[in-house]
């Protein structure tokens, strides 16, 4: 446990945007899934309004450093290139 009281706040921080952080994962991940689910459904119109939700969503984590970038642009090209081939 940390002793300094800054060490303490910086122990608090961490949690928090520990917690933050796989909260917005966990928002893209099932973004994703959904837009799975609909492929695997067959449903063109709605794997389309998914990828156009999830599209938003992965940009977001990019920005807030959450993911990658590359992983990002390749999770929205692999999606997109299973929506096309519907």
């Amino acid at each position: 446990m940390a002793n300094r009281l800054s060490a303490r706040k910086r122990a608090r921080q961490a949690e928090r945007n520990r917690r933050h952080n796989a909260s917005q994962r966990s928002h893209v991940r099932s973004a994703i899934k959904n837009v799975l689910r609909a492929i695997e459904k067959g449903d063109k119109a709605a794997a389309e309004a998914a990828y156009k939700s999830a599209v938003p969503a992965s940009d977001r984590s990019v920005s807030q450093g959450i993911m990658p970038k590359n992983t990002a642009s390749r999770h929205k090209s692999r999606l997109n290139t299973h929506i096309r081939g519907m």
